[in-house]
């Protein structure tokens, strides 16, 4: 037997009838179902671009989104945000040495945002 991973997050699917996505999401058409899956997965900060663009229009945006942390899915883009080792980046680092200075930006924006929850 085969089992999708989304219908493991419905509860009861595996009680009595299937429940399939189509069952969850009823006539909605999702911009992920339509698109290359490849597509949420790439690398490229161009597709990474494209993915969170067909994200925008998504009524299902925010449920994504919400399941996406609670998984805390490795990769991709999930409700509109990237996703790198579990949490949500604004964007992926590129390869090489961070630009001198860098690294005491990051550490200030993190500063600020803690400062702003609090």
């Amino acid at each position: 037997m085969t089992v999708l991973f989304s219908e493991l997050l419905v509860p009861g699917w595996a009680e009595g009838e299937m429940i399939g996505l189509n069952d969850v999401t009823g006539d909605i058409s999702l911009p992920c179902h339509r698109a290359e899956p490849d597509l949420f997965f790439d690398e490229s900060p161009t597709a990474i671009a494209a993915a969170k663009a067909m994200c925008a229009s998504c009524p299902m945006i925010r449920a994504c989104l919400e399941g996406a942390i609670s998984r805390a899915e490795p990769c991709g883009v999930w409700g509109g945000e990237l996703f790198v080792d579990g949490k949500a980046v604004a964007a992926k680092r590129t390869v090489g040495r961070p630009k001198r200075g860098a690294a005491r930006l990051t550490a200030a924006s993190e500063v600020a945002e803690v400062a702003l929850a609090s």
